[in-house]
């Protein structure tokens, strides 16, 4: 779920052995926090000293966090066949089947197609089967006080854990996920949890690993919320003869009529006149594709900072939408 890892791994390893030998709660950074979260939000400091005490340095979350030191390029057919493959498309299959009156119902209620959320569950844990085993509150205190390059991002949801702990009652070392920090079948990091999770079964509580409905019904929520439009197009493939560096240079947010790329050599006959960008899809040896993305692909992209994401929801959607 996490994009734009900015350190090498060696560096970030030698890093934290540096620091390994002190316990969280002795650590001055990390009692600034809980006299923050006491005086922001009333915890007792002598409560959240305790859960500190208790976490552990682990190294395989700054191993998985941090980019390769030789990351090489990027493969977009690589990538999309990772993702667009047969188990990803039996078990959609049999998700969508087995929950159909939710994905139904997620539909009407926020506009998003079946075929998205399923393929966003299926991309993000196959559908629950592989949500993550790390400790939330350990993975995020290791990454809020021992990877710099995105410790404000971590202390923001190691905040939102411990409120969200709080407000269902549980222990916040009670949570399991991803390296990262996300939870669950759709992989809802905390901050998202709060803002966005919904009990979409009716039980009256929201659970995101063990209730699809929920999963379903919040994923819906959260695209709607980020400016999901019904029945409007993601991205359509467009063929570029001409030099597209200057529109490529723009990023993937849409703000382009496709009309107005016909001078960078696009062809866009017959797309749809809303504002769109162009993305690039880049794998060695191969010809590099193009697509439009118009305002649902960037959307997608708030899921998870990546175009190569964004297209591989699409493109498994549109498999699951033909197979179904």
């Amino acid at each position: 779920m996490i994009a734009h890892r900015l350190f090498a791994v060696p560096l970030l390893l030698v890093a934290f052995s540096a620091v390994a030998a002190e316990p969280y709660a002795d650590r001055p950074d990390v009692r600034s926090f809980v006299a923050t979260m006491a005086e922001r939000h009333g915890f007792e400091p002598e409560r959240l000293a305790a859960l500190f005490r208790q976490a552990k340095q682990d190294p395989a979350v700054i191993k998985a966090i941090a980019p390769p030191a030789d990351p090489g390029i990027r493969s977009w057919h690589a990538y999309r066949d990772h993702f667009v493959e047969a188990t990803r498309i039996g078990r959609g299959i049999a998700f969508w089947h087995d929950h159909a009156d939710a994905l139904a119902r997620a539909e009407s209620t926020y506009g998003v197609p079946a075929e998205i959320i399923v393929a966003i569950i299926g991309i993000e844990t196959v559908y629950g089967r592989d949500p993550g085993k790390f400790q939330t509150f350990n993975a995020l205190t290791n990454l809020s006080f021992d990877y710099p390059p995105r410790a404000d991002l971590f202390r923001r949801e190691l905040e939102a854990l411990l409120l969200l702990a709080r407000e269902e009652g549980r222990d916040p070392r009670s949570y399991r996920g991803s390296y990262a920090g996300a939870i669950g079948m759709a992989q809802f990091m905390p901050s998202s949890m709060r803002n966005y999770a919904i009990d979409f079964d009716g039980d009256g509580r929201i659970d995101l690993v063990d209730s699809a409905d929920d999963a379903i019904g919040s994923t819906a929520r959260f695209l709607r919320a980020q400016g999901w439009q019904p029945e409007q197009p993601i991205a359509l493939p467009v063929i570029v003869t001409g030099d597209p560096a200057p529109l490529l240079a723009e990023g993937i947010r849409p703000q382009r009529l496709p009309a107005a790329m016909a001078d960078f050599g696009v062809s866009t006959d017959g797309m749809p006149a809303q504002p769109a960008a162009l993305i690039e899809f880049v794998t060695p040896g191969a010809a590099t594709e193009y697509r439009l993305g118009f305002n649902n692909f960037y959307v997608i992209t708030r899921y998870n900072q990546s175009s190569f994401y964004a297209a591989a929801v699409t493109d498994l959607a549109a498999v699951l939408r033909a197979a179904h």
